[in-house]
């Protein structure tokens, strides 16, 4: 099975080529550009790079959320075009979910962070038993005490990972009671390769959905909606 990733969820943008267990090739960017300058340059360079012809990919999967309003917009947008002009299936898989699977193999929790503003964290609760990627605490935005909180209480050794950890790194080493470690640098964030073997799973059970039927998943209103719906209020 071939598949083809996108991650635009958060500040990295990354595409990713994966034909079974075969990573063909990854294009990661994470530096100061915006997702609608560099996603579709990537995607055509992994193309050209690797002479893949996209009538051949089985599937087309993508970070479906939560994270940035923006990132995800572009990011849904390029897959459903994609699903539309080349009538392939659309694989959208939780953002957090992609995070962990970044540390296959690791027998601590797994514990994603995503910054969402106002103290709040895009996060769950993760582990990998015999192979396989179980949830232990599905995709919630919450308070990141409350997720810290909920890590004491389970009571095992935990690994944090994603952009949240640097904003909150300071109330993660206060709060925390149990062993816990940061995941190193080239495992830290987003990858488009992770979205692909994760994808692989949802293919199989066969939760995917057309071009036309998928739409991504935002956890919460963008800050003009909220911003609009407190002037609306206020009246």
């Amino acid at each position: 099975m071939k598949i083809l990733a996108v991650d635009s969820s958060g500040l990295v943008a990354s595409v990713a080529l994966v034909e079974e267990d075969n990573l063909i090739a990854e294009y990661t960017v994470n530096y100061q550009k915006t997702h609608s300058q560099t996603l579709l340059p990537m995607l055509d360079e992994i193309v050209r790079m690797t002479d893949t012809k996209l009538a051949g990919v089985d599937a087309i999967a993508v970070a479906e959320g939560p994270g940035s309003f923006t990132g995800l917009r572009i990011g849904c947008a390029t897959v459903k075009g994609l699903g539309f002009a080349l009538q392939k299936p659309i694989i959208g898989i939780p953002t957090v979910e992609g995070l962990a699977m970044n540390l296959y193999g690791t027998d601590a929790l797994i514990c994603p962070l995503m910054d969402a503003r106002r103290k709040q964290v895009y996060t769950g609760i993760y582990r990998f038993e015999e192979g396989q990627l179980q949830i232990v605490k599905d995709c919630v935005a919450v308070g990141v005490e409350e997720i810290l909180d909920a890590l004491n209480r389970i009571g095992r050794r935990v690994v944090f990972l994603g952009d949240g950890v640097a904003v909150y790194r300071d109330i993660i080493e206060q709060r925390m009671d149990i062993p816990y470690a940061y995941a190193p640098a080239h495992v830290n964030k987003q990858r488009a390769a992770a979205i692909a073997v994760r994808a692989v799973e949802y293919w199989k059970r066969g939760c995917y959905a057309s071009a036309d039927a998928f739409e991504p998943k935002y956890f919460r209103l963008s800050q003009a909606e909220r911003e609009r719906m407190e002037k609306e209020e206020g009246r």
